[in-house]
């Protein structure tokens, strides 16, 4: 059986450059997950490793198998010297533990909430989770496994996680680029939604 985080960290340094700091969360039950901090410029980037160690598996699966299945670290990307983003380590390692947690296959267009604000002050309790293959490739690997996919996470206001459940993370996605929405700001307000 193949180690995947070394690849998935090697990976990670290899599109964002070298982490600035680093924390690991355990939760009762679970493996250890590490969120990476790496700063670029004016942006923030945090990645999850640890939740593509064993591939996601359908809950109503009577077996869990050890290969096959679906794999994903989470990427979330914010404007540096905004808001206290650090603190968001804790929440992103739920988010990523929720596969094991809760037996859910986290793809785009979900929704994930945390239930509290996922830094002090944020607007944001919820993210949608966006297309994986933009910031960092996914990681090939040997068959029967399933590739590794990176998949970013757009912070949500509880406003915006209502609409996209009526209309669909396609439609909110549209109305925040048609009104020019910097998803990346940490303090930004709901975009109109009537």
């Amino acid at each position: 059986m193949v180690d995947v985080l070394p690849l998935v960290e090697a990976r990670l340094t290899t599109a964002l450059g070298e982490p600035d700091a680093r924390a690991a969360v355990t939760f009762l039950g679970t493996d250890r997950i590490e969120v990476l901090r790496f700063s670029e410029g004016d942006l923030v980037r945090y990645a999850t490793l640890g939740m593509s160690a064993h591939p996601m598996t359908d809950p109503a699966a009577m077996l869990a198998d050890p290969v096959k299945g679906p794999r994903a670290e989470l990427v979330l990307s914010v404007r540096a010297g905004l808001a206290d983003t650090d603190k968001v380590l804790r929440p992103l390692a739920v988010l990523a533990a929720t596969p094991q947690v809760e037996g859910l296959i986290v793809t785009p267009g979900a929704s994930l909430d945390v239930g509290e604000p996922l830094w002090p002050g944020a607007p944001f309790t919820s993210v949608l989770v966006g297309e994986p293959g933009g910031l960092v490739e996914d990681l090939e690997l040997d068959d029967p496994m399933e590739p590794v996919r990176f998949l970013p996470l757009l912070p949500m206001t509880p406003n915006e996680a209502a609409w996209k459940r009526v209309h669909g993370a396609p439609a909110l996605q549209e109305r925040w680029l048609a009104n020019g929405t910097d998803l990346r700001d940490p303090a930004r307000r709901s975009v109109p939604l009537d």
